[in-house]
């Protein structure tokens, strides 16, 4: 579940000034990865039922390099440094903005890790998958800043074995191995969706549809 707190449009910025934090004990917990607020389960179920259905669209043309990353955020921070600030505890940066120090706490797979290099940058919604399902339309500064996307859900620190096991597959085709994690991975998936109008396949509807079911409705999530 997102956490209760938000996101603030300046928090780029501030992730990218090289930290003075004291060194977390050895005792100290990972915190859990926090992206951008949400929709709610409801206004995902709405959301879902408003995408359009649809065959996946033909790879051709399909490169990495369509959807240009990582993007400088300033202060020598790229993208991937600035979103392993914001999902870790206790991050130092050095003075090229490089992660040097920090706990991460990946929540596909539960596992933590104390070394950004055992750790990559999700595409929630990723980018084979959008090409098929209409980013192959885009301008490449459209999917420059698809791939950059801090505003929305669309990027999250996570283990670089759970990332390399979703690979570009959609939710009918690979889940989080942790349960618990597939309402908030469902609802994000849907939200980036949403945002960028891309569509969905009958199998990927179906899943998420059943992901958004593990979500505590009751709890106004």
């Amino acid at each position: 579940m997102f956490s209760s707190r938000s996101w603030h449009p300046h928090a780029a910025t501030a992730a990218a000034t090289v930290s003075l934090l004291v060194l977390a004990p050895a005792t100290a917990v990972a915190a859990p990865a926090e992206l951008p607020p949400a929709l709610s389960a409801t206004a995902a179920y709405e959301q879902l039922a408003g995408l359009t259905v649809a065959e996946p669209r033909p790879m051709a043309g399909y490169s990495r390099s369509r959807f240009p990353h990582w993007a400088q955020q300033g202060h020598a921070c790229d993208t991937r440094e600035t979103v392993l600030a914001r999902d870790g505890a206790d991050v130092e940066q050095d003075g090229q903005c490089r992660a040097v120090l920090g706990i991460w706490h990946s929540e596909y797979d539960g596992k933590d890790f104390t070394s950004a290099s055992q750790l990559d940058i999700d595409h929630m919604v990723p980018l084979a998958q959008a090409w098929r399902s209409g980013a192959d339309t885009w301008t490449d500064a459209r999917r420059r800043q698809f791939a950059n996307d801090l505003d929305g859900p669309q990027l999250i620190a996570v283990s670089a074995a759970s990332n390399r096991s979703k690979g570009d597959q959609s939710p009918d085709q690979w889940r989080p191995p942790l349960r618990r994690y597939w309402c908030t991975y469902s609802r994000a998936w849907i939200d980036i969706k949403s945002r960028y109008e891309l569509t969905v396949t009958e199998p990927e509807l179906a899943a998420l549809t059943e992901m958004v079911g593990t979500c505590n409705l009751t709890d106004g999530e």
